[in-house]
């Protein structure tokens, strides 16, 4: 009688071993001087201060997500070195919403079977945006389920965690009618609204990845796989040099903008925003969606950012001087909209 065994049940520990090998480099790559050393540890270790950071009363601040149907996209492309930047992007973007300075990084990957090529390339991309972030890797977990994943299939879920002083932490609250709203713009699609977007690319047009697409000289996956816009440098620019004038900051993810600045409104005050569709132009890979599906446009601005990644509401006085800060980064922005007096909501002015 054969005797069982973890690697007859679909899990392979020197396979597993070898994987974990080949991580360490680019978890260190990404540590700050405030990372503590711990080899072989359980946890990692993070100091708040030290000689650059003394923060007085601070307050730290979490946020986890994942990629969603994105990843079907690199599943079908066999890419998967950029994934794991979305994945940063969505949790730091979120941070950075409370004015945050993203600390550390911390990801999760569920795997069908042992695969360290394939987990390298998710980890270099997880390494990667938290350099762009300045987050460190400080961890992570990997987990082998055979019959919880499909052959081919993985998933992945991050978490960040950032600090900002309590009195500089932006919330919304101070949002005044008169204020300005800026847009920064993104990276094509990010990680939000890729059922429809599967659904209209490969089922209704019956497109491949490696289609070629003439308006956008590219392929389907180089323009369904580009990565999520991570703000970091952006924002900690803007609130380090007019953080008081800053009273509200909105990642424009699932729900566009309409939903997503809803949320950062005051509760209980007569303040609105009103958005002008006329301010920017829409991106054409969004064009090319919209065409490719005849999708309605209503559809279109509740599902996707429509070329707006992250919003800034601010002080108008202060506008041309967070325009300068940005413009030195080679970051573009514009306004979208101003706060007006009116009953709580986001709405399109002509």
């Amino acid at each position: 009688m054969t005797r069982p065994t973890y690697k007859q049940a679909g899990v392979d520990l020197e396979l597993y071993r070898q994987a974990m090998q080949r991580l360490p480099g680019l978890l260190n790559k990404t540590h700050t001087p405030r990372v503590m050393d711990l080899p072989g540890g359980f946890a990692g270790l993070f100091r708040l201060n030290d000689d650059r950071h003394q923060y007085r009363d601070p307050v730290l601040v979490s946020g986890t997500d994942g990629v969603g149907t994105k990843i079907k996209v690199a599943i079908m492309a066999g890419r998967f070195d950029t994934i794991g930047i979305d994945l940063v992007a969505m949790c730091v973007n979120d941070c950075l919403c409370l004015a945050a300075e993203p600390l550390l990084f911390l990801d999760y990957i569920a795997l069908n079977r042992d695969d360290p090529d394939l987990l390298a390339d998710l980890v270099a991309g997880v390494s990667d945006g938290c350099v762009q972030s300045g987050a460190a890797l400080l961890g992570g977990e990997t987990a082998i389920m055979p019959d919880l994943y499909a052959a081919g299939e993985f998933d992945m879920a991050g978490f960040c965690v950032g600090v900002a002083e309590r009195s500089a932490l932006v919330d919304g609250s101070r949002i005044s009618a008169g204020d300005c709203v800026l847009g920064l713009p993104s990276h094509g699609f990010h990680s939000n609204g890729y059922s429809l977007i599967r659904k209209v690319v490969f089922e209704h047009a019956g497109l491949e990845v490696d289609s070629h697409v003439p308006s956008l000289s590219a392929s389907v996956a180089d323009i369904l796989l580009r990565p999520t816009r991570i703000y970091a440098a952006e924002i900690q620019a803007v609130i380090a040099g007019h953080g008081a004038s800053v009273h509200g900051i909105a990642h424009i993810t699932g729900g566009g903008l309409q939903e997503n600045i809803e949320r950062i409104l005051p509760p209980q005050q007569n303040v609105a925003v009103g958005l002008r569709k006329a301010a920017w132009a829409i991106p054409p890979e969004m064009v090319w969606l919209q065409d490719l599906g005849q999708i309605q446009e209503d559809e279109m601005y509740r599902v996707f950012n429509m070329g707006i990644g992250m919003v800034l509401i601010v002080d108008a006085d202060a506008r041309p001087g967070i325009e300068a800060a940005l413009s030195k980064l080679g970051s573009p922005v514009v306004q979208i909209g101003e706060v007006i007096s009116a009953a709580r909501g986001v709405s399109w002015q002509s």
